[in-house]
């Protein structure tokens, strides 16, 4: 007998072996127990709880039935290894097939030091940097697993990532993270499962271009960063995970002839706090207590909505350029998210009106300016332009940071970012902040800094497909994951990969 129970209550400081204890007096001996689900209700800062559901009963948990692998697989080239490739790649491996990883940035060990040279020493790779590389985007950012989707293949990414090393806790917390640190060995240890069951790895080499044959992919054209030298990957079935910001490869596939459709999008700057004054707002004098506390909020006081996005706890607010001469900034915390401050983005909503509907890279051209403005405000030399939120809301310059020194490593430099941001994307600012300070007290705090910009929420464009998963205009290319439009972070990614590679997998078991 399994059984479940939910609205389980414990008190701050409880330890979660009560949880056994509760389990084993509902059904006596227990030969199986799993926490399904962990979430903090602090409604009433008088009264904060954790609140769990969890499964248990006298006998195993059902396994899933493997399913049967394909014989004789043909060789599938993955373009990417952020989670919508990497996934894809694992979920082929189970299915028999031996994926072939193409990855224009290195290596994460090598990755780790030739971005710490970037924020140090402010030498950019533009093709291994926060946004390429080995795992993505996500690899220097949180690691957030909470999504908003509801795809089917949610709880099969939690699980992955506990079997490659991440925290167990990731398969129940109602919000669950990873971290960067704990990510770097996560990634070594899915290569190592790739590598030990016939997949391979191809580092520093990027996709510029592929032949067809009577509308079916032939061959991928490769070119290997460094030394320049292209070669050919004969293949007929090729995935298509490429990340949001590889916007040379989007303008390789369209010559190449694949069909596309501009995206909305959103730009905005990075907000940091102090974590201790967003605790005490959440939690009230509780927040010690507890887990370094989080937030979200969204503001319709201007015509464009304003959001925040990717809260980093105890984080940091990194560069994340991956063009010369533009800025970028993102946000990045560890797993025990125990910096002195926090971060977000703090997003905009653009309208293709915006930035020019007919043209299909008009949007993206659109992001690359604000970087650029932002480059030339910070001085030119990857220092971000920043200014107190007190300053923003009048247009005045800061001369000095308050209680809350930023982050951001590669320097800061006080510039008008009204002068920086689009002019709707400024105004909406000024109206939402106040209006967030509502719902969260000192959530527009005088010392508040604002960062810019933000730019790679999502992708300006859309790499479009069938319910076939296949590219609506060249058969056996699969695009694939948030670089393609079809999710956005982490999870949602992730499961796209599996998805595609069961479309994979769905073509080749039935022919």
């Amino acid at each position: 007998m399994i059984k479940r129970l939910d609205n389980v209550k414990l008190k701050i400081g409880e330890g979660e072996g009560k949880l056994l204890e509760i389990a084993k007096k509902s059904l006596g001996g227990l030969k199986y127990f799993r926490i399904i689900k962990k979430s903090l209700d602090a409604r009433d800062k008088s009264n904060i709880f954790w609140l769990y559901s969890i499964e248990f009963g006298n006998e195993s948990a059902p396994q899933k039935p493997a399913p049967e692998k394909i014989k004789n697989p043909p060789a599938v080239a993955v373009i990417g290894s952020g989670p919508a490739g990497l996934f894809c790649a694992l979920r082929l491996i189970e299915r028999g097939f031996r994926p072939i990883i193409i990855e224009r940035g290195e290596a994460v060990e090598e990755r780790r030091a030739t971005i710490k040279k970037f924020f140090g020493e402010k030498i950019l790779n533009v093709n291994s940097n926060v946004q390429f590389g080995e795992g993505g985007a996500g690899t220097f950012s949180d690691g957030k697993l909470n999504t908003q989707t509801h795809s089917g293949f949610n709880r099969d990414v939690l699980e992955l990532f506990a079997k490659f090393g991440a925290p167990e806790e990731v398969l129940y917390l109602n919000k669950p993270h990873i971290g960067s640190d704990v990510l770097f060995d996560v990634l070594k240890n899915i290569r190592a499962y790739v590598e030990a069951n016939g997949g391979t790895y191809m580092f520093n080499t990027r996709f510029v271009g592929l032949t067809e044959k009577n509308g079916a992919l032939e061959t991928l054209i490769l070119e290997n960063t460094r030394s320049g030298e292209e070669k050919e990957l004969r293949t007929d079935c090729a995935v298509a995970a490429i990340g949001h910001s590889a916007r040379d490869t989007f303008e390789r596939l369209y010559n190449c002839g694949l069909e596309m459709e501009a995206r909305d999008f959103a730009v905005g700057v990075r907000i940091e706090h102090l974590a201790s004054e967003i605790g005490f707002a959440q939690y009230g004098k509780s927040f010690k207590m507890l887990p370094t506390a989080d937030y979200k909020l969204v503001s319709h006081a201007h015509e464009r909505t304003v959001f925040t996005f990717c809260m980093c706890p105890g984080g940091v607010v990194i560069p994340a350029a991956s063009e010369d001469g533009g800025v970028v900034t993102n946000g990045m915390s560890l797993y025990a998210r125990n910096g002195e401050n926090s971060n977000s983005a703090l997003m905009v909503q653009m309208k293709r009106e915006d930035f020019g509907a007919s043209d299909l890279f008009a949007g993206m051209r659109f992001q690359r300016e604000i970087e650029r403005r932002a480059f030339e405000a910070g001085g030119r030399s990857y220092s971000a332009p920043v200014q107190l939120y007190k300053d923003f809301a009048k247009d005045k310059v800061s001369q000095a940071f308050g209680e809350v020194i930023p982050t951001y490593s590669a320097g800061t430099a006080f510039a008008p970012l009204s002068e920086v941001l689009p002019k709707i994307t400024a105004e909406a600012l000024k109206a939402a902040l106040p209006d967030m300070n509502r719902r969260l007290k000192g959530f527009a705090c005088p010392d508040a800094v604002l960062s810019g910009v933000e730019t790679r929420f999502s992708s300006p464009l859309k790499i479009l497909r069938g319910e076939n998963g296949e590219s609506l205009s060249l058969k056996g290319f699969y695009p694939c994951g948030e670089g393609s439009g079809y999710s956005g972070g982490i999870t949602s990614s992730a499961a796209d990969g599996l998805r595609t590679a069961e479309k994979i997998y769905e073509k080749y078991i039935n022919h």
